[in-house]
């Protein structure tokens, strides 16, 4: 039984809309870096309504198999039809930008604390960006949750293969400060201006929710 197709929102796609893929492409899924860096195993030309889409099956290290649409997931392309170099030097020779990116110019540690753009970049509107952070939230010190955490944001299969335990935990920690201390500054920027996040917050994961408490935003 093929697998349930995702299709996620993206308001700036990571492909042009004219960019085709192909099998053995490597392919990041920018909603979802915990899954890792996935392999295109099939992929099936679609038209519909006069446009060309296409409809790919990636299998993620960490995910599985997943169906996504390429007019709807933001995808990202980390290698062409070769077999990915899972070394972190390569992964960060590879990435041209974002989250990977910053790893080869920065301390792992200030590296791996950073937020994504996605979260800070004033560019973007604050709706997008507090979205973005709120699901950032996802993320928990223990169990699985570190190692989802420590998937994204190196980009590495097996971040245990260039990092201890005990550094992950020291990472996420800074990580996790830099994710507070800028979902303070969201709020403050939101009644600023008097922009209602209200619809935002109420789809908050349950770690968010507390912090959002604390900062008085919504109610216990």
């Amino acid at each position: 039984m093929l697998p349930h197709t995702v299709a996620h929102s993206n308001d700036s796609a990571s492909l042009p809309s004219q960019a085709m893929i192909i099998q053995g492409m490597q392919l990041r899924h920018r909603q979802r870096p915990e899954w890792g860096i996935g392999t295109v195993t099939r992929v099936e030309n679609l038209t519909r309504a006069g446009i060309t889409d296409q409809r790919v099956w990636v299998r993620f290290p960490n995910g599985g198999l997943k169906t996504l649409l390429r007019s709807a997931a933001d995808l990202e392309v980390i290698g062409g039809t070769a077999a990915a170099d899972h070394t972190f030097a390569a992964r960060n020779h590879s990435a041209d930008g974002g989250w990977l990116g910053a790893i080869s110019t920065k301390k792992p540690e200030a590296a791996m604390a950073e937020l994504p753009p996605e979260a800070t970049d004033p560019f973007i509107p604050l709706e997008r960006r507090l979205q973005h952070l709120l699901g950032l939230y996802r993320f928990a010190a223990t169990g699985s949750s570190l190692m989802d955490w420590a998937v994204a944001r190196s980009g590495l299969d097996d971040p245990l293969s260039q990092f201890t335990r005990t550094d992950l935990e020291g990472h996420f920690k800074l990580f996790v400060m830099d994710r507070d201390a800028q979902l303070g500054k969201l709020l403050h920027e939101a009644r600023k201006n008097a922009i209602s996040i209200d619809a935002i917050v109420a789809q908050a994961p349950p770690a968010a929710r507390k912090m959002l408490q604390r900062f008085g935003a919504i109610k216990a």
